[in-house]
């Protein structure tokens, strides 16, 4: 098979006008909430990728490191023991760390496809320009889609190893998790695997560090939702007015991320016709990032019908990646 006979496919059940009903939704029922919260996945513009990748590229922030360390010493084993020949990744982004399970799985001659799911359409036709170049021979099946909504559209093409890196996992709430790992495993079949990356219980001040940065690029990030807000909404958010507060909460084993506001004051979002208050040093949640045990993990996926056969960490236990059967 050579380049011109490889097909490139992109699905797109998510539009423009979907996202902006999704961010209406959750802005109105979030800043009307008590408390206040906004959903993570709206840090996400361009600016807000842009930063993460300043976070990722941190002395505080283990996690990305730790992962791709993972993978560099396991990806041959993990391409063997899975028998995929098809690789979806769900919030493909960059796809730069799956690049190694790619390399790995075409190595062992295995490789023929690959899915990216993402829910930014831009970002995923750049990668797919990339991976296309890199990998001529092998089909690419995209699809813009959101976790909460198009799991559906995935497709069921070959043996599948999904891949959902970089701890996103933890921004779910326990009932959130349930329901995402029983709908994702309720689209494998029986052979297939889930390659999932989780961030791991650790000493508490190396957690908050990661979350606290000196250089104050988390803080920009975390701010950069009401950004988003604003431009999208036209809201008048003040960033100056919202102070960044991360710390972990030992109760529920998670990073707690929330923005503060520093004075009494009114938000207008003129899009959704609302006035929002904030009294003075109220709270807004925007993340959770919740940090695991391996026994937890693997009581997680078998309540969703899927079995660990592996478990990696880095040298120092700070990440971990399973991989687990459908069965």
């Amino acid at each position: 098979m050579n380049a011109q006979h490889s097909p490139i496919t992109i699905d797109v059940p998510l539009g423009p006008s979907d996202l902006d009903d999704a961010l209406r939704s959750d802005v109105r029922r979030g800043l009307l909430a008590i408390p206040k919260a906004l959903p993570p996945k709206w840090f996400y513009d361009e600016q807000g990728c842009a930063l993460f990748d300043q976070i990722t590229r941190l002395s505080e922030y283990y996690p990305t490191e730790a992962e791709r360390s993972i993978l560099h010493a396991h990806a041959r084993a993990i391409a063997i023991t899975s028998g995929a020949d098809t690789m979806v990744e769900l919030g493909s982004g960059s796809t730069d760390k799956t690049r190694v399970l790619l390399n790995a799985l075409s190595e062992s001659g295995q490789l023929r496809r690959f899915s990216p799911f993402e829910i930014n359409e831009p970002t995923l036709r750049s990668s797919i320009h990339d991976i296309h170049v890199a990998y001529p021979d092998i089909e690419v099946h995209a699809v813009v889609g959101d976790f909460e909504r198009h799991l559906s559209a995935i497709p069921k093409n070959g043996r599948r190893m999904i891949v959902f890196l970089g701890g996103t996992i933890g921004n779910f709430i326990p009932a959130e998790r349930t329901s995402f790992f029983a709908e994702l495993a309720s689209t494998m079949s029986v052979g297939d695997t889930l390659l999932l990356g989780t961030d791991l219980v650790k000493d508490i001040d190396r957690l908050e560090a990661a979350y606290n940065d000196v250089g104050g690029i988390t803080a920009d990030f975390n701010r950069n939702v009401l950004a988003v807000v604003n431009r999208e909404l036209d809201a008048d958010f003040d960033l100056s007015q919202f102070e960044h507060r991360a710390w972990f909460d030992q109760e529920h084993s998670w990073i707690e991320m929330k923005l503060r506001s520093l004075v009494a004051q009114q938000v207008h979002v003129r899009a959704l016709d609302l006035v929002v208050h904030f009294a003075r040093d109220e709270e807004m949640r925007t993340e959770v990032s919740t940090k695991f045990r391996r026994d937890q993990v693997e009581v997680e996926l078998s309540n969703a019908g899927l079995m660990v056969e592996k478990w990696m960490t880095d040298p120092a236990g700070d990440f971990a990646l399973s991989l687990s059967f459908k069965i």
